[in-house]
Formats: C-alpha cells, sequence, structure tokens
C-alpha cells in the first residue's frame, strides 16, 4: 500500500491510481473528500514527485475545504532514474504538460471525478506545464494556482491562458518575484500576484505553507463552484 494513500476513509476516498498516459501509466494518489466540489490537479516541481511534503500539505488544506485532489507522478519511475543522472526530463515542459492535461481528461472520464471542475496548482517548474497546458486545453480546466513558479519557461504564449491564475512568490524569492511580475503583466483577467512575505523560494519560513494553502484554497472555491447537482453527495 502506498504511504500516502491509505484507502476508503469515512471522511471519503483516498486511494492510489494509475493515470494512463499513452504506453505509460503515472501513479498518483486520489483523494474525494464527501461532498467534493472541484478537484484540483497536481504538478510537482523538478526533481520532486507527488511524495513531496509541501504539495501533500497544500493537498490536505484543500481537502479540508470540499476539494478533490490528485497528487501524481509527471514521469515513471525509469524516467525518474534517468533523470536524476542526466536531467532530460524535469525541464521538458511540454512533455510535462502533456501528461498533466491527459490527466485532466482521465479525470474527466472516471466516475468518481468526471462531474467535478478542474484546477492545477503547479510547483516551480510544474507551474510551467500547468500554464502550458491551460492554454493548450483550455477546456480541462477552470482555474492555476503557481506557486514560486518558472511561468517563463511555458512553452506557450501566456496570454493563450484564459482562466483565472493566481501567482504565489515568496518576498525574498527576489529573482522570481520579477519573473511572476513580467508574467503577470501578460495573463488575462482574472489574474492575481501574491507575495508571501519573508518566505523563501520552497516557503519553508514558519507560517509561510499555511499562508500559501490559504490563499489557493481560496482561488479554488472562487473559481471551480460547482452547479448544485454536479457536487458529490454526501453519505446518509
Amino acid at each position: 500500500m502506498d504511504p500516502v494513500c491509505t484507502g476508503a476513509q469515512p471522511h471519503g476516498l483516498d486511494q492510489l491510481v494509475y493515470v494512463p498516459a499513452g504506453p505509460t501509466r503515472l501513479t498518483g494518489c486520489l483523494s474525494i473528500p464527501i461532498g467534493a466540489r472541484g478537484i484540483v490537479l497536481f504538478a510537482h516541481g523538478s526533481g520532486s514527485s507527488r511524495q513531496s511534503v509541501r504539495n501533500r500539505f497544500v493537498a490536505g488544506e484543500l481537502q479540508s475545504a470540499g476539494l478533490a485532489t490528485l497528487l501524481f507522478d509527471l514521469l515513471t519511475p525509469e524516467e525518474g532514474i534517468l533523470d536524476e543522472k542526466s536531467r532530460q526530463f524535469r525541464f521538458d515542459i511540454g512533455l510535462l504538460a502533456s501528461r498533466l492535461s491527459v490527466a485532466a481528461a482521465w479525470i474527466a472520464r472516471i466516475p468518481a471525478t468526471r462531474s467535478l471542475r478542474v484546477g492545477y496548482f503547479g510547483a516551480s517548474t510544474g507551474a510551467s506545464a500547468a500554464l502550458t497546458a491551460a492554454a493548450l486545453h483550455p477546456e480541462r480546466v477552470r482555474a492555476v494556482v503557481s506557486r514560486g513558479g518558472r511561468p517563463d519557461l511555458a512553452e506557450c504564449p501566456l496570454e493563450s491562458v484564459c482562466v483565472p491564475t493566481l501567482l504565489i512568490v515568496g518576498g525574498c524569492d527576489h529573482p522570481v518575484i520579477e519573473i511572476n511580475q513580467e508574467a503577470l503583466t501578460h495573463l488575462r483577467e482574472p489574474k492575481e500576484l501574491v507575495i508571501v512575505s519573508r518566505a523563501t523560494h520552497l516557503f519553508e519560513e514558519a507560517g509561510a505553507l499555511e499562508e500559501v494553502a490559504k490563499v489557493a484554497k481560496a482561488w479554488f472555491l472562487r473559481y471551480l463552484p460547482p452547479d448544485a447537482e454536479t457536487i458529490i453527495p454526501r453519505a446518509r
């Protein structure tokens, strides 16, 4: 059993899943709270995986607010081993974006989640993948949140991103602040840049990640509103 996914819980569903992506399968953890009001797919940064402590923390906060989450590996185990040696895949934004988009299409097909509106949460280079996927397949996503992201690495013009986008940057992450300030000028409305004071790139400072989760949660709750008939019903 996967250490993150612990099986069905009284508060909802929490299970290990395998997302088909062409000839490969991507391992993930799908968590669906009872009464889910939307679902957020996580795109981790370079050298990370679905086990990311920071993303798992944010996912837990989203789940507590009634949002389902999918934390999944953008690379296969074999690709991950090769990437550790060569860094061949971590900056292949096109590949990462295509896998995120494929995961969103899969979410739209399976019975447990097909009625839920989708958001992307991207960290570092994963934010570039999220923005690229949103630009290429806007019909699959309703909102994007970037944490410490590199929107300058997106493989599509930022003007092509037509969904509400929130950029979150640490107040001490000066080069990335400038990158995100420039990106904000190219994004369409609605858009917002939030700078978390005294936080560095990884948001390891006390209270920093809690602030990230707070503003991300508010963004997704605002832009992933379900129709009344699409809310997964609570157990009787």
